[in-house]
């Protein structure tokens, strides 16, 4: 943003701007009446209607004709026009002198003849200045750079220009014509007299009119000017004509030559102009003797020599030497010359008062408003709506203040509605209002209604008061303006812009209404002289910048189409409009402005300055309809007529004493207002007026009874309307109207008035308040002080009752701050006073001065303890507990806090160093940040410097301790003792130090465990070596036997990943102790549910019985809490006999469920629990039906083996000779581990089998099958109508139940035959069922399957046909053949494996069988 030039308009701030809402909006002065406390503040606000009111405009454009006014604009402002006459006098002078004035240039700006000729009066004279030499001082007042001798060319141009006038104006020039009979005394008497006369502007000539002056004088001034040598005329502005105006625009570039008179600076004449020679000599003498009369001698020195020097009046006639007059003259003026008698003659004609000239033309709306735009349009040189209104506003204050630019605009101001018609649609009105817009004819809002609704005083005036009563429409055009002014009867206005640009308003409050008046008469007295009313002729302006930095508060706001802005009483406010809009005003009238009005009249009366209406008038037809006005109004008509009937009382006893006896009565009502104004002060007279039988026709007020004419006072006639007696009753009328609410008033005022003890209580002015909105009195100026003194009190008290109840409320503050209620000590003395000087009584205002009293008190004490040494804690501590008790910012409080926080910081630091074990790092540094924050003192500082060395020692021992325990290698025990021993000296809680001592205590104890058991030869248990050997890479200390350890830790982890690639599964979910392990749950039985109820029930009895082993951690737990190998085989024996248990549970469960005895389709087998169908297979071992597509690996070999499901196959059951190997390693890690218990276990189940197998086979005498009735023989299921039994094996079988099915059923048969469990011997069975839970692969398994499988199938031949003599099968042949051949070896391993362990001899000689 560029800056403002010193000279540039600065716009004053902005007025209130308000935006009702509908239900605001409904009533107007309901409405204003709410907004009047902000809004007369600044004496103008606007308003913002809801957006969707909006009036259609009733208007024609065309047919609406008017004649606006001209405006010059410098011709505006106040001290532009008072620069204006100040040069028409100075021209004047110098033409009546036969020269033609020519404002020189100075710096090249147009020097301010004005301006000059007022400081070099302020500085004493033309003689003061130049005996001084003061000229330099003048130039730099006047805004000249100093050092450029531009005090000598002011000088100059004074002496040449002005000093002759002002020897004029002081009549000096008048001494060389006085005649030597003539006195001092009459001399000086006229002095005065010419004085004035000289002050006022030349009448112009007969056949001039008065707008012509300025175009003169404008001319003058721009065409005849004088420049100072090396100075051009080229930035003079160009002068152009529109609309018969001059409008100025500055072009440079374009310089237009301008007619100017080169004259040399030491040239002191005055500037002068040759338009024709005329003689000035002395007549020529006739050839016969001449009379005494004609001879021409001068009239100072009374000699008639030196005729070339005599000068002859063009006015007179009278002759002057020219060095006889005052100042001389060096030449003969060219041109006409008058005589100092005559010249001022001429200049004491009184002249014209100054007024806007009506324009020559007539123009509709439409015509004015293409004119307007033009004008606007050309002036700024773009498109109206593109103009901002910063820069018009600007460039307005500009031209108002320019004397060398004259522009002229016009302006439609005051044109009567109801002749021309209203701009808002009126009932029966020529504009056709829509069905949609009829709500704006009875709008409160239009102006035709606003004026005349019942709250409006104006309704009770009779007469139609155009631009009062009736609006005034306005139609602007750029730089259109109207003045500073103040409404009628400094009524209300309210202002409504139909449509067009905004108009920018200027206004002042109603409180500073005379001071703006002062600054007016102050800087322009010469206007006010000549028109002591200018200021209610709306034809004068001044800048609001000029005003407010006089001290006038001044506000502003641009106003748009579709807003309101509302004046308020006695509210000067002024404007210009940004370009061509159409607006319409209206005064009112409200209940407050009554005192107001009657103020008003004096006012007016003293200023002899009409009424617009008789306001006494007004208030007596209120009277006469007391019954009908409200109470507000009534109150306020009572108050009004009581000081109308005083007043009048008064006037009339005065005039009585006077000696006016005659009276009569006279309906002034009836007359119209010009009739009946005083010839004194024209104020309209009502209830009386004096009238003389010689003035017929004139009348006078009571106030001005001495100036109707000079018959005596006994001629007089007193004309009443009403006579006292009438008068009061009209009074009293109304007083009973508005006694309820005058008696409310009255005891309101006596409260508020109080004093001392006869002061109320609050809840009296409490119950005032509610008995106003019970009985709905008015918001006048006494509610709304009752209301305020209430609210003052209200706070008062409650502010008092929270100082009393400080305790309360200083605990629960955040902070030590002053809180935002909290007052000083002096301001709480000062708020004492304040409620003993409160309207009301409030109780707290005893128990506040008791409260001020104990503070200052608390203060006394306070500062004693301040100046002692070392105050303890308990005496601050107990000064600041008193200090709850006060809700006041006290000065001592942060001192007393300083104190108490040195105090216990100290304490805290002793209380440390008594107990070392609780003074970490971190203590100590709190401490040290705690004490840095503290205020200084002797022995904080002494404490601190002892911290600092104690923190510094123990930072140093805690990184040594920390580096020592992270070095890589670890230090040794003895280099780590040493270090412990020097910092244990220091008397503080150190970590790392703690640490260091305590990795010392756990190296030695973990040493000393190393070396109990390496002396006890035990056999060591992975988990207590795991442990040992973690609790010693944990402690950070060099261990010897810690790489031994490791090492071996390593053998026993190599020695499992072995174990685990021989048994375990491709992507296998188990572990290796799971597969080596028996199961303790079988299939797909053991699901998490059951896993959970089995713990449950395990812990419900664990009190009772053993513990039970049901999972494998337990099973793990138990095997290491084993002492010895034999336990742990007892552990696993025990799950040996729990897994043969569950399967057999499982396998009967498995075949129940393949009874016939139910639809298939209702089974439930396989992994995806679905219907058997199609090929199927059956688990050898648990005995549950699969889907072969589920389960079936394409690349399985279809031999006749026995097939496990994936639940029963858990590993790869390598031979018995790689887990005899696994078995030899173990031994020689020298290392037992769960793992290698079950591998051993598993190593002697498997021995005891083969053996067991040995001796069942030796029997070779198998007993018969026995039959086991509604047992399938095998998993079959057929097709209906299915009538032949196929001969292979491995085709489906029938079995009699089922043959005798009527129904159809669904196909599934086994791709692979299982033993049959009917007449299957037990001991077989659960021989077979344990090999196939071996978790090693042996041949006997195999052979026994197929024998126990050849065994079903002969039986079930048998069965078809009777039985005979077979030879034994190639399986008897075999197992035979095994059963031979191994007996020696079996008994050799059972010897072995009855041992601890088995030996290297004896799982050499099985693995050497086995091959």
């Amino acid at each position: 943003m560029s800056l403002l030039r010193p000279d540039e308009f600065k716009p004053p701030p902005e007025c209130p701007v308000f935006e009702p809402s509908w239900e605001e909006f409904r009533d107007p002065y309901a409405f204003i009446n709410k907004i009047r406390p902000i809004a007369e503040r600044t004496g103008i606000c606007k308003v913002r209607p809801p957006p969707d009111w909006q009036p259609p405009f009733a208007c024609d454009v065309d047919k609406l004709h008017f004649v606006p006014r001209i405006q010059r604009l410098n011709e505006l402002e106040a001290q532009t026009r008072v620069k204006l006459n100040f040069l028409d006098q100075i021209a004047k002078f110098w033409d009546l002198q036969g020269c033609t004035l020519k404002i020189p240039h100075v710096e090249r700006k147009i020097l301010d003849l004005y301006k000059l000729n007022k400081l070099v009066a302020d500085e004493g004279g033309f003689d003061i200045v130049c005996q001084d030499r003061r000229w330099t001082k003048i130039a730099v007042q006047m805004g000249f750079s100093p050092g450029k001798a531009v005090g000598s060319h002011l000088r100059g141009h004074y002496e040449r220009i002005l000093y002759p006038y002002n020897l004029f104006q002081s009549g000096a020039n008048l001494l060389c014509v006085q005649k030597p009979e003539q006195s001092v005394e009459e001399m000086s008497g006229d002095e005065p007299k010419l004085q004035e006369a000289i002050q006022r502007a030349p009448a112009p000539p007969p056949d001039v009119c008065p707008s012509a002056r300025r175009a003169k004088r404008m001319k003058m001034e721009t065409t005849c000017v004088k420049t100072e040598p090396g100075e051009t005329g080229d930035s003079k502005p160009n002068l152009r004509r529109r609309m018969g105006s001059i409008v100025v625009k500055q072009e440079p570039e374009k310089p237009i030559p301008i007619l100017v008179k080169q004259e040399p600076v030491e040239f002191k004449e005055p500037i002068i102009e040759a338009d024709k020679f005329k003689s000035r000599y002395k007549k020529m003498i006739p050839l016969i003797p001449p009379s005494p009369v004609d001879l021409v001698v001068c009239l100072v020195c009374g000699s008639g020599g030196d005729e070339d020097r005599l000068l002859l009046c063009d006015g007179c006639d009278d002759s002057y030497h020219t060095f006889c007059l005052i100042p001389p003259l060096n030449d003969v003026p060219k041109g006409d010359w008058r005589c100092p008698k005559c010249l001022a003659q001429e200049c004491s004609k009184p002249h014209e008062a100054f007024g806007f000239e009506q324009a020559h033309r007539d123009y509709s709306l439409r015509a004015f408003g293409q004119m307007a735009d033009a004008f606007k349009s050309d002036y700024f040189n773009m498109p109206v709506h593109m103009v901002p209104m910063e820069l018009v506003e600007k460039e307005f204050w500009r031209l108002v203040g320019a004397i060398e630019e004259d522009v002229t605009v016009e302006y439609g101001a005051d044109i009567a509605s109801k002749e021309f018609g209203s701009g808002f649609p009126i009932p029966n009105g020529k504009f056709k209002v829509s069905p949609a817009d009829e709500k704006y004819l009875k709008c409160g809002w239009n102006l035709n209604n606003l004026a005349m609704m019942n709250p409006s005083v104006l309704t009770h005036v009779t007469a139609d008061i155009c631009g009062m009563t009736l609006p005034w429409l306005y139609v602007g055009m750029c730089f259109s303006s109207f003045c500073w002014h103040i409404e009628d009867h400094w009524s209300y206005s309210i202002n409504y812009l139909h449509w067009g640009e905004p108009k920018t308003w200027y206004g002042a409050p109603g409180f500073a209404a005379e001071q703006l008046e002062k600054v007016m008469k102050k800087l322009a007295p010469e206007l006010f002289e000549s028109q002591p009313d200018l200021l209610h002729q709306l034809v004068t302006i001044m800048n609001p910048n000029t005003l407010m930095a006089h001290g006038v508060p001044i506000y502003r706001t641009n106003q748009c189409a579709g807003e309101f802005v509302i004046t308020f009483p006695r509210a000067y406010h002024s404007g210009f409009n940004q370009g061509f809009n159409f607006a319409e005003a209206v005064n009112f009238c409200t209940v407050d402005w009554m005192p107001l009005g009657r103020q008003c009249v004096d006012h007016y009366r003293l200023l002899h300055r009409y009424n617009v209406f008789s306001h006494d008038e007004m208030v007596c037809n209120m009277a006469t309809k007391a019954e009908t006005l409200n109470v507000v109004l009534a109150s306020a008509v009572h108050k009004d007529m009581a000081l109308m009937i005083k007043e009048e009382q008064e006037l009339r006893d005065k005039v009585k004493k006077m000696g006016v006896v005659n009276c009569k009565e006279a309906k002034y009502d009836h007359l119209q207002d010009d009739e009946r104004q005083c010839a004194n002060c024209r104020t309209t007279c009502y209830l009386s007026a004096i009238t003389c039988p010689c003035s017929q026709g004139v009348l006078v007020c009571l106030y001005h009874i001495n100036s109707l004419c000079s018959c005596h006072v006994s001629n007089y006639t007193l004309n009443y309307r009403y006579t006292m007696d009438d008068l009061f009753p009209m009074m009293n009328a109304v007083k009973q109207r508005a006694e309820l609410y005058d008696e409310w008033a009255s005891r309101v005022t006596q409260t508020l008035e109080a004093k001392l003890e006869k002061k109320k209580g609050l809840p009296v002015f409490r119950s005032l308040l509610t008995e106003s909105e019970t009985r709905l009195f008015p918001d006048n100026d006494l509610l709304r002080r009752l209301r305020l003194v209430t609210q003052d009190a209200e706070k008062c008290a409650s502010v008092a009752q929270q100082l009393l109840n400080g305790k309360k409320q200083t605990r629960y503050r955040c902070g030590s701050g002053k809180s935002r209620s909290q007052l000083t000590v002096e301001e709480l003395s000062s708020f004492v006073r304040q409620l003993y000087n409160l309207c009301c009584s409030l109780p707290q205002a005893p128990q506040l001065k008791e409260l001020l009293n104990r503070i200052e008190d608390f203060q006394q004490h306070s500062e004693k303890v301040l100046v002692e040494e070392s105050p303890s804690v308990v005496e601050i501590q107990s000064l600041l507990d008193v200090s709850f008790d006060f809700d006041v910012d006290l000065p001592e409080l942060p001192q007393l806090r300083e104190r108490l926080e040195q105090a216990r910081w100290l304490e805290a630091v002793q209380l440390a160093s008594a107990q070392p074990n609780m003074l970490t790092l971190e203590a100590m540094r709190r401490l040290i940040d705690q004490g840095v924050g503290l205020a200084p003192h002797p022995s904080v500082e002494k404490a601190m410097a002892r911290l600092q060395e104690q923190l510094t020692l123990s930072e140093h021992w805690e990184e040594k301790a920390s580096s020592l325990l992270k070095a890589r290698p670890p230090h040794s025990i003895e280099t780590l003792s040493a270090a412990a021993e020097k910092a244990s000296v220091i008397p503080a809680h150190l970590p790392n130090c703690l640490l260091l001592k305590d990795t010392i205590r756990k190296a030695r104890e973990w040493l000393q465990e190393a070396e109990e058991r390496q002396a006890s030869g035990c056999v060591l248990v992975a988990d207590s070596l795991s442990d040992m050997l973690l609790r010693g890479q944990a402690i950070q200390v060099q261990l010897e036997p810690l790489d031994r350890l490791e090492s071996l830790m390593a053998d026993v982890q190599k020695w499992k990943e072995s174990a685990a690639t021989t048994f375990l599964l491709k992507d296998s979910t188990l572990t290796l102790l799971e597969v080596l392990c028996p199961r303790f749950e079988a299939g797909a039985a053991g699901s998490p549910k059951r896993k959970a109820k089995k713990g449950k029930e395990s812990l419900k009895n664990n009190k009772k019985k053993p513990t039970r082993l049901n999972s494998l951690s337990d099973v793990e737990k138990a095997l290491s809490e084993t002492q010895d190998s034999t336990s742990a085989m007892a552990t696993l024996e025990e799950l040996r006999v729990r897994e043969m248990e569950t399967f057999f549970s499982l396998r009967a469960a498995n075949e129940s469920k393949l009874l016939p005895t139910a639809d298939c389709m209702d089974l439930k087998v396989c992994s995806c629990q679905k219907a058997p169908m199609g090929a199927m297979l059956q688990c050898e071992l648990c005995r549950d039906a699969f889907h072969s597509v589920c389960v079936r690996d394409p690349a399985e070999s279809r031999e006749t083996q026995p097939w496990l499901c994936p639940h029963c196959q858990r590993s790869e059951k390598p031979p018995l000779s790689k887990v005899l190997s696994l078995l030899a390693s173990l031994h020689d890690v020298g290392v037992r581990l769960p793992e290698g218990d079950a591998l051993n276990y598993l190593v002697e189940r498997t021995l005891n089998w083969q053996q067991r197998t040995q001796q069942i086979l030796q029997t070779c005498d198998l007993p018969e099958l026995e039959e086991r009735p509604e047992t399938p023989p095998t998993l079959t299921h057929w097709v209906s109508g299915c009538d032949n039994t196929h001969n292979n094996t491995q085709a489906p079988c029938l079995t009699p139940e089922w043959n005798r099915t009527s129904h159809a059923q669904t196909v599934f048969y086994t791709e692979q035959r299982c033993i049959p469990l009917q007449g299957l011997n037990c001991e077989l069975e659960e021989l077979m069922v344990e090999g196939l839970l071996l978790q090693v692969s042996l041949p006997q398994v195999q052979s026994l399957y197929c024998i126990l499988l050849d065994r079903a199938n002969s039986q079930q031949s048998n069965r078809a046909a009777s039985p005979a003599e077979e030879e034994p099968s190639e399986h008897s042949k075999h197992m035979q053949f095994i059963s031979q051949g191994t007996n020696t070896a079996l008994n050799e391993v059972k010897q072995s494996t009855s041992a601890n362990k088995p030996s290297i001899a004896t799982v050499s000689t099985v693995c050497c069988f086995n091959k």
